[in-house]
């Protein structure tokens, strides 16, 4: 039987997939698994180490039932995952307590002390990337406050893919990814003895894991990673880049003209999150942002993705699914399938009027991290009177996601001559309109289905020399699932929704100070409550 497929696996927050292309970039199968968050009242979002790799092993298994011979066909796998957090393993490759995700809020205080000293300028310019409390770094300082133990356990400081990784093939590594953003240099893509000591954290260096070239280096299965997910000991495992520059990579972030030159291309990910930038090849002009922003490798030479991301995209039409179906029980009747409501919804946001109330969507219970960086940040609605009602109130969570996408390009620079989109608000007819609109730029959609498991797959391709190069691997993989239909931007909502970014701005600078003031009175709220239950 010929050995034809690649295995791709994407553990994200909430569900892992595992995707089986073929060699031209087609995908043959897929499976997924749930993957379970744990929240605490304090902010907390956790995950069970052991329990994201048996899960993972689990979907791997999944998708051999549902291709036949797929142990005698696999050529490779790689393992890409959520990016940042911190999973903390001690010497014997056990985990040392629960993985701290991306969405932990308890960083936030000591990340903010630090980005109000001038260290927080001087990391920005050296790993191209400003402090937020989904980095590692932030975790790491809330833990030798109030976990040193756990710190003292531990022998190595993963990400989610690494932990994987360590899973598969025993083997102790990174890519030049989370770690070198958040502890290296960007340039030089290797950590950097500097930007620890500015972080305060020199103390922890010993836990940061080599560093690897997935496009270049690969570890064979182990015995017991093969008996665990049924495919074969010795199988080339790759460690490819975080989610997020290979979802990038896979939705056609990466374009070039006919001369071979870097297109100046948008890519929106459109998630539970958003993320929003484009790919350069002129590092030397890269100007990183103290405020917010990330600069990543990606896996070709010399190529960087910038981008800045805001917590809350589809998060946002999740919460306003909840209220209608809570409004609907209210009323004696049944919320519909969530299916069903999206298709209503998308209808009912395109055939109303534009603007009738400003949405900030901010509603994620971390708060934000682009374009600006504030845990107290909140959603807000404003603008309305009585005669707004279901359809102006869906409309303007829609153009508050579109708003904070513009905002996230602005804060960039200028922004694309297209965006091309992915993720699961792809699907929705009336949130391409709006960002079109809102932006002024035409909107083309990819339809691969599984972006972040195919960047990985390609990733894995080069790393076994089954193909020469990206640029090579483009046309099969990724430009042939571009959508040939383009939204494109309504010029006179364009103007209209031109008047008002610029509000939308103004309030939610102005906001920050009452914001604060609020999260403070809930703070004081929540202690105070403690004390009289002790």
């Amino acid at each position: 039987m010929a050995r034809d497929l690649i295995i791709g696996v994407d553990a994200g927050t909430s569900v892992i997939k595992a995707v089986a292309f073929d060699l031209q970039g087609r995908q043959v199968a897929v499976a997924s698994t749930p993957n379970r968050v744990l929240l605490g009242p304090d902010g907390a979002a956790e995950q069970d180490l052991d329990g994201t790799w048996t899960d993972t092993a689990a979907t791997l298994r999944a998708l051999a039932a549902r291709v036949p011979g797929l142990a005698a066909r696999v050529v490779a796998l790689a393992a890409t995952g959520q990016g940042d957090g911190t999973w903390l393993v001690d010497a014997d490759g056990r985990p040392v307590g629960p993985a701290m995700l991306w969405l932990d809020a308890r960083a936030g205080r000591h990340v903010q002390a630090l980005r109000e000293t001038s260290a927080s300028r001087l990391v920005a310019a050296r790993t191209g990337n400003a402090l937020n409390p989904s980095m590692q770094s932030g975790q790491l300082l809330w833990l030798q406050a109030h976990q040193p133990e756990r710190l003292a356990r531990a022998a190595s400081a993963m990400h989610c893919k690494d932990w994987l990784f360590f899973k598969a093939t025993g083997v102790r590594a990174t890519s030049p990814c989370e770690g070198v953003y958040t502890f290296g240099n960007f340039r030089s893509l290797a950590y950097d003895d500097e930007t620890l000591a500015l972080l305060g954290l020199e103390a922890i260096k010993h836990l940061l894991p080599p560093i690897v070239d997935g496009t270049r280096s690969h570890a064979p299965l182990t015995r017991t990673a093969a008996a665990e997910t049924g495919l074969p000991e010795g199988l080339p495992v790759v460690l490819p880049l975080m989610d997020v520059p290979l979802c990038v990579l896979g939705a056609g972030g990466m374009a070039f003209d006919a001369q071979g030159g870097l297109r100046h291309v948008g890519c929106s990910v459109l998630g539970s999150t958003g993320m929003h930038g484009w790919v350069t090849d002129n590092t030397a002009a890269i100007e990183p942002s103290a405020e917010a922003g990330y600069t990543i490798a990606m896996p070709a030479p010399g190529l960087r993705v910038r981008l800045v991301s805001h917590m809350a995209a589809t998060l946002n039409i999740d919460w306003l699914l909840r209220l209608l179906g809570s409004a609907a029980e209210l009323a004696g009747g049944a919320a519909l399938p969530h299916a069903q409501m999206l298709e209503r919804l998308d209808a009912l946001v395109l055939s109303t009027a534009p603007a009738q109330a400003v949405y900030h969507p901010y509603i994620a219970q971390s708060g934000e991290r682009g374009p600006f960086v504030d845990a107290s940040a909140r959603a807000q609605l404003s603008g309305f009177s009585a005669t707004l009602g279901v359809a102006g109130l869906s409309r303007a969570v829609f153009e508050g996601i579109a708003m904070a996408t513009r905002d996230c390009y602005t804060a960039l620079g200028a922004l694309p001559e297209e965006i091309r989109l992915s993720g699961g608000a792809a699907r929705s007819l009336a949130l391409r309109q709006m960002i079109a609109s809102v932006t002024g730029r035409p909107v083309r959609v990819s339809n691969r289905e599984e972006c972040g498991a195919a960047g990985a797959a390609i990733t894995a391709a080069l790393s076994i020399d089954s193909h020469a190069s990206i640029h090579q691997m483009l046309p099969q993989w990724v430009d042939a699932y571009l959508d040939e239909a383009v939204t494109l931007p309504d010029p006179g909502q364009t103007a209209l929704y031109d008047q008002i970014y610029g509000q939308y701005r103004e309030t939610a600078q102005q906001a920050r100070a009452p914001w604060q003031a609020l999260a403070d009175i809930r703070r004081a709220h929540l202690d105070a409550a403690a004390q009289e239950i002790r």
